[in-house]
């Protein structure tokens, strides 16, 4: 039998994160040298063993929780010391911190006995340095020789990354050279209690990310909600960005968002624009730093290997060549194959911008903008059909370069694959709002070119609607996922054609279309959206981009949803993300199942999805804002007011959003009237006219039908 390495499972692992660095343990604290267990910073696995033991044995798990943004405690229990009666009376508390130098650990070891305890309390230790890819691939790895130092003290160096721990008090046992341990003997006293501490820091002077320094930039808003569910999850949400907060070594008060833990934990261009993007009502000072440190990097080559091209926006960003050991797939270090990071810089910008950011901020941005734009009329339509399109040329690329990556992920509706180049349907979307936004910054700011950019749009628009429009059966007709190589549509129903909602890509008509497509059971009947249809041969609920529930897929169609004046869909799949959030402990995971709610009555772990993620946990944010249904235009001098909540959802209020560099409340009551407190004098309020959209009428059909 041929071996196979597979990915290691990752859904029931205990993560702490203060980004470069990241924790994963199982429930009872321990850190096994098996799978993506160990401690993480950035790329490398810099420990990847921690095992507590007290006389050579593990202690009872009984519970774990989380400890402020960056730690978590484990309680154990020792039944077999002190008093032999039924009740436990020796305790240990073992709590794990991360801090900006790495991590620490304190076992509190508490006695209830009426007897003296004696014992030797242990930590075996391991480090291999693996690379995340080399983890990732679920690949065997060998752990490093430790040198001894100063008494209590291990060393391990490769790579020119030098990590160190530090037992305080400990003797070292270093004749297991790949395993050595820290050890303790202590004896407590009836009702007595002892600490023990060890630390590892990591000396990493090759960093291309590192821990920004300071408090988060954003607002810590003060939220009231009739539903409980909101407020936790957006509590448990801002403690982990908190954690995925990162800055470039070069400029470190430029900060973004890592993507996630533990495969992510670096720049992505797509990801940390979306999380930014999501976070805009807290302030736009996240997305003025992640807009910057992306120009610092946009291309101005044309370079194959990388997918650079001159205007375009990152991907991702590692140390060293992220290459699987199947050699199928080989990134370089500063990897450009992404056919959206651009186009959503382009939005981002714009979107600070109608949120107050601020003109001498806007301003040093506008050459990467024009720049960025350029790209999008010179680059991104191989073939000249005005449509935008991506392909991997190299061999050893990613194979799909829209959010949906995998290399399964376009699929026909019969389940066949598509094939490259492929032309993705929301990306048309993004390119024709970012044609639009880019013309609105280039007026504003009295730079030439906007009229080309409303021209490019609207001929975008017109070739979207006689290419992409498909006859959908009984559900009548929708977009396809896709255009392949031959230009012929992919017809799987997916929640791609949701990111079409407020891009100004459709009208009013296919608008509601969509909306009518994306809530029906086959794809609304989980725990949110599902990225693809259960009535297409493709589906399967823990397939990674067909049929599996991505939280931040969900919110992002919600929010457009909701912006459009369908409240009732938007609301509909606001109930299953929050239900979601409460099965996960308010903790959004990057997927997870997407089986009938009525299979479990809670979601299917997807077992290798990030934990935390940047896009999903600053879902929370875009699902309060459009609860609020908060829609500022500061450049205009108004913000427009259309809430989710009221009647169904319950009243909400807010204090400590941002707006125009303000702070500012919004309550919704039970009736959904919706108050604005310590609003800009220069804003007015523009209650919103709910929209009510068209039926069908017919066009689509009989465009899918040439």
């Amino acid at each position: 039998m041929i071996e196979r390495h597979l990915q290691p499972l990752l859904h029931d692992l205990v993560a702490v994160v203060l980004a470069p660095t990241s924790a994963l343990g199982d429930a009872a604290g321990q850190i096994r040298p098996a799978g993506v267990q160990g401690v993480f910073h950035a790329d490398a696995r810099v420990l990847s063993r921690a095992e507590l033991r007290v006389d050579d044995r593990e202690p009872e798990a009984v519970a774990r929780g989380a400890v402020e943004p960056h730690g978590a405690r484990f309680v154990g229990l020792a039944r077999w010391l002190g008093d032999p009666t039924p009740d436990p009376t020796v305790r240990l508390d073992r709590t794990r911190r991360l801090d900006p130098r790495g991590l620490s650990e304190e076992v509190r070891i508490v006695s209830t006995a009426t007897v003296a305890v004696k014992a030797v309390v242990s930590v075996d230790l391991g480090c291999d340095l693996a690379p995340i890819e080399l983890v990732k691939s679920g690949a065997t790895t060998q752990p490093l020789a430790a040198r001894t130092g100063r008494p209590g003290e291990l060393t391990w160096a490769a790579d020119g990354i030098v990590v160190t721990v530090v037992g305080e008090g400990a003797d070292v046992v270093a004749d297991r050279a790949t395993a050595p341990r820290l050890s303790w003997p202590v004896e407590l006293a009836p009702g007595d209690t002892v600490t023990l501490r060890w630390r590892l820091t990591v000396e990493d002077p090759r960093a291309v990310v590192v821990c920004p320094p300071g408090k988060p930039n954003w607002s810590e808003p003060d939220v009231h909600a009739d539903d409980r569910r909101l407020t936790r999850l957006l509590r448990r949400s801002l403690d982990d960005l908190r954690g995925l907060r990162l800055a470039d070594p070069g400029a470190p008060q430029d900060v973004f968002l890592g993507a996630g833990v533990p495969w992510f934990l670096t720049l992505f261009g797509r990801d940390s624009l979306w999380a930014a993007r999501m976070m805009l009502p807290l302030g736009t000072d996240l997305a003025a730093g992640t807009l910057r440190v992306l120009a610092r990097r946009q291309g101005t080559r044309v370079d194959p290997g990388t997918g650079e091209a001159p205007g375009k926006i990152l991907h991702e960003l590692r140390r060293h060549e992220f290459a699987l050991p199947d050699h199928r797939l080989r990134l370089p270090p500063a990897y450009y194959g992404t056919v959206d990071a651009t186009l959503l810089w382009v939005n981002l910008l714009h979107d600070a911008w109608r949120w107050g950011l601020a003109d001498d901020q806007v301003e040093p941005l506008l050459p990467h903008l024009e720049a960025a734009l350029g790209w999008l009329g010179e680059h991104a339509d191989a073939d000249g059909d005005g449509l935008v399109e991506y392909v991997d040329s190299t061999g050893h690329g990613l194979s799909n370069q829209g959010w949906k990556d995998s290399g399964d992920a376009v699929r026909f509706r019969d389940g066949r694959l598509a094939t490259a180049p492929i032309v993705l349907a929301e990306v048309q979307g993004y390119a024709h709002e970012a044609a639009v936004n880019g013309a609105a910054l280039l007026d504003a700011f009295g730079r030439p070119g906007a009229d080309r950019w409303r021209g490019h749009a609207q001929r975008l628009a017109d070739r979207f609607r006689a290419a992409f429009w498909v006859d959908g059966g009984p559900q009548g007709p929708r977009p396809a996922l896709a255009l392949d190589r031959d230009k012929r549509p992919v017809d799987s129903l997916t929640s791609n054609i949701g990111h079409l909602l407020g891009t100004g890509l459709l009208d009013a008509a296919e608008e509601a279309q969509v909306a009518r497509l994306l809530t029906g059971n086959a794809m609304a009947g989980g725990f949110g959206l599902r990225t693809m249809s259960t009535d297409d041969a493709g589906f399967s609920p823990l397939s990674y981009h067909c049929g599996s529930v991505w939280s931040h897929d969900t919110a992002i169609v919600l929010a457009g949803l909701a912006r459009a004046g369908f409240t009732e869909a938007a609301r509909g799949l606001a109930e299953g993300l929050l239900g979601a959030a409460e099965a996960f402990d308010y903790r959004l995971p990057e997927l997870y199942g997407g089986d009938d709610r009525s299979v479990l009555g809670r979601p299917v772990p997807y077992p290798a999805a990030c934990h935390p993620q940047a896009w999903s946990a600053a879902s929370a944010v875009l699902l309060l804002q459009a609860a609020l249904g908060l829609y500022p235009d500061v450049p205009a001098g108004t913000v427009r007011l259309a809430p989710l909540a009221g009647p169904e959802l319950g009243a909400l209020s807010v204090t400590g959003l941002r707006l125009a560099n303000h702070a500012v409340t919004v309550a919704v009551d039970g009736t959904g009237r919706t108050t604005v407190v310590d609003l800009p004098r220069a804003l007015t309020v523009i209650p919103a006219r709910v929209p009510q959209p068209r039926p069908s009428d017919g066009s689509r059909t009989r465009a899918a039908s040439r």
